[in-house]
């Protein structure tokens, strides 16, 4: 994987959020091209921030919802490989603002997809949509790639109305019978679960939650919906299966086209409150205080089935739940209780996983 990213043009959207900031890291670890294309952050702190990021690659600080801009960058940087993150990713905010949900997550998707087909540059493009974009019937089953899209909520729906867009794009645009004809384009969607690590300090998450409780506030941790189950993997699971999809649809390998899941073993799901506890056992203080909250839906199960990846892509989940709640709140601990400088820490558990 080093060897091949290396000197490899790589554009990211959404570079300055969590999971951008985590994908930049290393693909500047690994000496590939980096540039970013993305709104500022919108936490302090952020991990942009934290890992100094700004001063160590090209950045657009632009909106995704504006095709000239994301045009004009498409055309000056020339990229080889894409990684389309940029996104409105809270669940309740989607409620408090769903036309820039909407838009945002929507017409982002379409104007990046529009902007590639314009240019003849990208060969390979891993599009990141979310395991929201599932129509979830709350049932035991995991979701498979070939389930129906749906959508309750307002992010649920943008979400999964981009992945269709990106399978329209891919059948009217990108299809793999015209490679190399008329197009030079491979295309994947990614859908992960829920995603934690350290430097997430995003509202209405349940980690940066916890953490900012314990630290910032010294108030208990308050979970709203505290029996609710997710498909909890460290952010660097679902950035290694972005990485091989762009390496294998690079080389032209077709059957890397289309949407994929990214999300934990079964045997590694587990509510949200018995997390919490996880994490504060973990950091070694905080209390949990539960207030239910009805006025805004969110799913209470949600599962993926992910052996289509572990049998076609080779890909498999390394960090089980006691590693990842390990990795995740002991990068928060560091960060709190020590200097606050993280970029040794983050590269150290970077190379742990890749090593791995």
């Amino acid at each position: 994987m080093k060897k091949f990213f290396k000197d490899k043009k790589v554009l990211i959207t959404g570079h300055t959020g969590f999971k951008g900031s985590w994908l930049t890291q290393i693909l500047l670890n690994w000496e590939a091209d980096v540039c970013g294309l993305g709104l500022r952050p919108n936490t302090e702190p952020n991990m942009f921030d934290v890992l100094n990021l700004e001063s160590q690659m090209r950045n657009y600080f632009i909106d995704i919802r504006d095709i000239e801009k994301v045009r004009t960058v498409l055309q000056k940087e020339k990229p080889e490989i894409v990684f389309h993150l940029a996104a409105q990713p809270i669940v309740r905010e989607s409620y408090d603002d769903p036309i820039y949900t909407f838009s945002t997550n929507v017409m982002g998707m379409a104007n990046l997809l529009q902007s590639i087909n314009e240019v003849d540059c990208v060969r390979a493009a891993v599009l990141i949509t979310t395991d929201k974009v599932y129509e979830n019937k709350e049932w035991i089953y995991p979701y498979r790639e070939i389930d129906p899209l749906g959508g309750h909520d307002p992010y649920s729906a943008s979400k999964a109305a981009a992945d269709i867009i990106a399978t329209s794009f891919i059948k009217s645009f990108f299809d793999i019978e015209s490679i190399g004809d008329k197009h030079s384009t491979l295309i994947a969607i990614a859908r992960a679960g829920n995603v934690i690590g350290g430097g997430d300090w995003a509202k209405y998450r349940i980690v940066p939650d916890i953490v900012r409780s314990i630290y910032e506030k010294n108030e208990p941790v308050v979970l709203r919906n505290p029996s609710a189950v997710r498909p909890w993997e460290h952010v660097l699971e679902p950035l290694s299966g972005y990485l091989m999809l762009a390496k294998n649809l690079y080389e032209k390998r077709k059957e890397f086209v289309g949407a994929w899941n990214f999300g934990p073993e079964g045997s590694d799901l587990v509510s949200v409150e018995e997390l919490t506890k996880k994490g504060i056992l973990t950091i070694g203080k905080g209390e949990i205080e539960i207030l239910g909250d009805k006025l805004k839906h969110e799913a209470h199960l949600l599962t993926l089935d992910i052996s289509k990846a572990k049998s076609e892509l080779k890909w498999k989940p390394i960090l089980d739940l006691e590693k990842t709640v390990e990795f995740t709140f002991g990068w928060y601990k560091n960060f709190y209780e020590n200097s606050g400088k993280m970029i040794n820490h983050t590269n150290d558990q970077i190379d742990t996983y890749f090593n791995k």
